[in-house]
Order: C-alpha cells, then structure tokens, then sequence
C-alpha cells in the first residue's frame, strides 16, 4: 500500500477511484490523515450547509423515542449527534478510521457508543436497530451493494435506512458552477487548512462525479431489499436525503 506520509490518491487512481482495488484502505488511511481538522474543512467548504444538511436528514427520519440508531461510516460523530439530539433510545457510530472514532468519542456525549468497525462487515446481529444512517460515506464503500445488504441486515423489520450522500445539480448551469467550485476551489483551500498530504481533497470531488446518482442509489438500496425508497435534495441538489424502509414483514 503506502505509507502514512505518501500520496494515497494519484493522478492515474482518480480517473475512476471506485474500482481502485485497494479502496478501502486507501479511504482508511485517507481518512485517519485528515482526522483532526475534517469538521473544520466540512463547515468552511459547505459555507456553513453541512450542519443544516444533517439536521434536515433527521427531520425527515421522524425519529421516535423508542428507536435505536446506528450511524456507519460516522467520522468524528457529527451525523451521531444529530441523531441523538433528536432524542432516540440509544445511538452507536462506527467507522473503520480509528483516528476518526477516537474524535467522536471525544467531541460527544459518552450517552453514545462509538466503535471502531468495518460497514461491509457489522458486528451487530440482525435486525439490532431501527434507523441505520450514513452521512457522505457510501460512497466510500469498497462494495457499494455488500454495504447495502449490511444496513438491511441489522435493520429491524419496519426499520428505514437513511442516507446523506453529495450530488450532482440536475440544472445544467448550476450544475457547472458546483464542480467548478468542487473542482478548482475547494481542493486547494481544503489541503491547505487541514495539511492533507494523502490527495483526500482531490479524491472527494472526483468520488462524488464518478458515483451514482440519486436514482441508481434508489435502485440498488431496492435491490439490496428495501422497499419504498424516496429521497429529497437539498441545495439546489448538492446534497440529497435517501429513505428506504425494510419491510415490516419478511
């Protein structure tokens, strides 16, 4: 692979960083680099949005007091706290990036359970939890479908996954304007601020064009065995909120 101090995404890697074969630990070693100023970049490059995003997400999960939420691919636990604000019976993040989970550990209150764990391979028994979310993480997935099926697993009968992912602004104009920024701004001020050397902020952007877009999400979350998926943009469409329900009976 390579060292903590190496280039993790190149030039070459870019054009097509999903079928990356060593994605996984690419992201992971991405991710543990830029730990410590993620929050600071999320707010500074969304123009404050992201925080908004993830309460919107909440609102339309219409969380319950009896409910019990897993977060996957939860970073420093901004998504958690949310969830937990929104005040269900219990909520748990998990992320493979040990230095991300040691953040969200300490930026939250200890009323949530932080572990350090894989998506593609929850250790949760079926049908554990009711909400299930994932905050502009699934994309990260080495295997898209495979971490569908896992949210659909630990999910209980009836349960919804939410998904916070970026988009791609249907309107043309808009459209330009969003990856101009994306493309040409942010990745510039973004390793700057954080330090990144591993190329995270090149490789976001780039993962966010070449990723499915808000139908085919629906598609294959409906292929993993979910059931009445709908999702709502947000921002002229920059970010949009995926809901899908397992079934109550199966």
């Amino acid at each position: 692979m390579t060292t903590e101090t190496e280039r993790v995404w190149t030039d070459q890697l870019l054009t097509d960083p999903h079928a990356v074969q060593d994605k996984r630990e690419r992201v992971r070693t991405m991710f543990n680099a830029i730990a410590p100023r993620y929050e600071l970049v999320n707010r500074v490059f969304s123009l404050g949005r992201d925080g908004y995003w993830r309460r919107r997400a909440v609102s339309l999960a219409k969380v319950h007091a009896e409910d019990d939420v897993l977060d996957i691919a939860c970073g420093t636990g901004d998504f958690a706290r949310a969830f937990h604000a929104a005040g269900p019976r219990s909520v748990t993040g998990c992320d493979f990036a040990e230095d991300m989970v040691r953040l969200a550990r300490e930026r939250s209150p200890d009323s949530i359970e932080f572990r350090e764990a894989d998506a593609l391979a929850l250790p949760f028994p079926d049908a554990s939890f009711s909400i299930v979310s994932c905050a502009f993480g699934v994309r990260n997935l080495q295997d898209l479908d495979a971490g569908f099926r896992e949210m659909h697993r630990v999910l209980r009968p009836g349960g919804q996954a939410v998904i916070l992912e970026f988009t791609r602004p249907e309107n043309r104009v808009l459209r330009g304007l969003y990856e101009f920024y994306c493309h040409r701004i942010m990745p510039f001020g973004a390793t700057w601020i954080s330090g990144d050397r591993t190329g995270a902020y090149r490789y976001l952007p780039r993962s966010v064009v070449s990723f499915a877009d808000a139908s085919e999400m629906a598609d294959r979350l409906r292929q993993a065995g979910f059931q009445r998926c709908a999702w709502t943009p947000l921002t002229f469409g920059a970010v949009t909120v995926l809901i899908a329900q397992r079934k109550s009976h199966e």
